[in-house]
């Protein structure tokens, strides 16, 4: 849980210093969370798959 809210913190700074800097997002915000959720779904796809892959060969 302490990843999730320091990401989430440094995430917010990083926001805050692009708009005071007045740099743009390097992605639209929609695009940067499709990318983000994708990533976490690939992630916990593997172990879903290895979760099965256990219980099928078991």
């Amino acid at each position: 849980m302490k990843a999730y809210l320091l990401s989430l913190l440094l995430g917010v700074v990083v926001g805050l210093i692009y708009h005071v800097v007045g740099v743009k997002s390097p992605a639209p915000p929609t695009v940067a969370l499709a990318g983000l959720l994708g990533m976490l779904a690939g992630e916990h796809a593997i172990t879903f798959v290895r979760t099965l892959l256990v219980h099928v060969t078991s």
